[in-house]
């Protein structure tokens, strides 16, 4: 049998009463009488499960030694980005990552938390002392350009989220138009397999930022 997880536990023990009854007279008995919410909380814990145990993964594999601080800004970001890439798909609403505003503020989120994990794992002098490469007599011709670099990932992180999703929706609109018969499940099939992959390589860019800001110079 399935655990079941203490909260829906709870609530069947506090609402069984009232909801079987109410269930049955509307023609739709639970199976058991005295569960008659079903467990899908817990089915949605062992996704998420499944979600931060990916996440681990990449942090692990591309940070390396104290990568579950990351995990956390990690998840979170790759949750909000793959959700919002496929809110486009409910009829009458927008893909919020086709609007550069949304892609924006989620760059500028994943820049600051890595140049801050940059500055709180070597200090602010010891972090700006990575963009001076590796021999001091070249770091005033190496740091303005590492600095330049460094701020081009926001366009990294937000242009290529956004110029996908908006581009993508766009094709879709126009084909469901021109062929309206079996193109717009097509187009949705692909637009489901471009969020995901776009999140994905949102965490990945940002889980490389992270590992440069904090890799120790030898």
């Amino acid at each position: 049998m399935e655990h079941e997880l203490w909260f829906t536990a709870l609530l069947n023990k506090l609402l069984a009463g009232l909801l079987t009854p109410l269930l049955t007279t509307i023609g739709v008995p639970p199976q058991d009488p005295s569960q008659p919410i079903p467990n899908y909380i817990a089915k949605f814990q062992h996704l998420m499960e499944v979600v931060v145990e990916f996440v681990q993964g990449l942090a692990e594999e591309l940070i390396g030694h104290d990568s579950r601080r990351y995990v956390a800004m990690l998840g979170t970001l790759g949750v909000f980005v793959v959700l919002s890439n496929l809110l486009g798909l409910i009829p009458t609403l927008e893909t919020p990552t086709g609007h550069i505003q949304v892609t924006l503020g989620c760059a500028v989120v994943a820049f600051v938390y890595y140049n801050f994990q940059g500055i709180r794992h070597h200090g602010l002098l010891g972090y700006l002392r990575h963009f001076c490469g590796p021999m001091l007599i070249i770091a005033p011709l190496i740091f303005p350009v590492e600095i330049i670099s460094n701020a081009f990932r926001l366009l990294s992180l937000s242009v290529r989220l956004y110029a996908n999703m908006f581009v993508g929706e766009l094709l879709e609109h126009v084909f469901a138009r021109l062929i309206p018969i079996g193109v717009p499940a097509t187009m949705m099939a692909l637009h489901v397999f471009v969020s995901f992959i776009q999140a994905y390589i949102f965490m990945l860019l940002l889980a490389v930022y992270i590992s440069l800001a904090v890799a120790e110079e030898h």
